[in-house]
């Protein structure tokens, strides 16, 4: 009698909040999705857009997978009307496709504009000749033109050979670091993903939209190693290769961190840094973002990541003006607002070209001038 009784109030309460959910006719219906609602801001305020920066800049971090049949005229009247003096190809893959695209850039005379990095490919690891190849074929690829050294995250993430997850720190990989100390040329490193994603997939993670539009992005303890693993293992190699000139990708992951970035610069003078995919972390935060610029100004580079021209507006934005409260142009990455760094002239001209023309060899300064 009693579960009857508890049935018949559940079944009533059911029936009352039904009749609450239900719009009226004419009204918008009550019953949305999360990832739906993203009203514009009512919030009158002065604006500033940017579709050009205030000073030619290089991107540290593109990728052009297609650039031995590209377009490239097309690609530089984009990066013109970005004021992009330097578009740093990262995908050069190494052997006869960087020699391709390094041929394609000669055809078309870009060789000032464009700089490409070479890769390494991480099969066959087991044998034992491995390194001295991969070596030499580093060798061969900056003869032939290749200004740096990209590591992709499957370093740590996918790549594997017959024990398994094959780690960052690995010591077959040390002939490779220092090789390019020798050579002086930067390694630019991707590491991991954002920590988010190794925690749990509930209403309290920040990147919740981005895992369930994005699935496969989701990690865990074991899949394939814990978060703090895998960025030890990178900051393990930085503090091994002194004499090697690093530029950690994304921030290192702790652009959401500033406090605990600032120490590790602080302990590894050779590590530099650019902010590809994470300049909406640097905008919610414009005050402490912008004391950290000016401290580590010598050390930061523009890194952009995926080429998507407009996209490249909202950087111009937080690092030029004093802008507030504007979104971020992909809603999944960054539901928050954004407001402006508004870096003073001199930070923004080593940011924009100087620390990289620096660090890259061989760039051709004029274009900056």
């Amino acid at each position: 009698m009693v579960n009857s009784n508890y049935r018949c109030v559940l079944m009533l309460l059911l029936l009352m909040s039904s009749t609450f959910l239900v719009a009226q006719e004419g009204d918008p219906d009550p019953r949305m999705d999360f990832e739906k609602y993203d009203p514009p801001s009512s919030l009158v305020v002065p604006e500033h857009p940017k579709t050009r920066s205030k000073f030619p800049f290089v991107d540290i971090h593109s990728h052009h997978w297609n650039m031995a049949t590209q377009d490239l005229d097309k690609l530089l009247v984009e990066m013109d009307s970005l004021n992009m003096g330097l578009c740093v190809n990262l995908s050069g893959r190494g052997g006869t496709a960087l020699k391709g695209m390094m041929d394609n850039v000669r055809k078309y005379g870009y060789e000032n504009r464009i700089a490409i990095f070479t890769n390494v490919s991480f099969n066959g690891m087991d044998e034992p000749d491995w390194t001295e190849n991969a070596v030499k074929q580093l060798e061969y690829d900056v003869a032939a033109g290749a200004k740096g050294l990209k590591i992709f995250k499957s370093l740590g993430l996918s790549v594997s050979d017959s024990k398994g997850r094959v780690p960052i720190d690995d010591p077959r990989l040390d002939p490779i670091w220092a090789k390019c100390g020798e050579l002086g040329i930067p390694i630019l490193i991707h590491s991991a993903d954002p920590k988010q994603f190794w925690e749990p997939f509930d209403e309290q993670n920040e990147r919740w939209l981005e895992l369930k539009t994005h699935p496969r992005r989701k990690r865990s303890a074991t899949d394939p190693a814990p978060f703090e693993q895998i960025i030890a293992e990178q900051h393990h190699v930085f503090r091994k290769h002194p004499g090697t000139t690093f530029i950690n990708a994304h921030f290192g992951w702790f652009a959401n961190d500033l406090d605990s970035l600032s120490r590790l610069m602080d302990a590894l003078p050779n590590i530099n840094i650019e902010f590809g995919a994470v300049i909406a972390e640097l905008g919610r935060q414009p005050r402490q973002a912008k004391a950290f610029f000016e401290k580590y100004q010598d050390r930061i580079l523009f890194g952009k990541d995926a080429y998507n021209p407009e996209e490249y507006y909202t950087y111009f934005r937080v690092l030029e003006t004093a802008d507030e409260y504007f979104p971020y142009y992909k809603r999944y990455h960054a539901f928050w607002r954004m407001y402006g760094l508004d870096l003073s002239d001199e930070v923004l001209r080593k940011i924009y070209y100087k620390n990289a023309v620096r660090i890259i060899p061989g760039l051709d300064i004029s274009v900056f001038e």
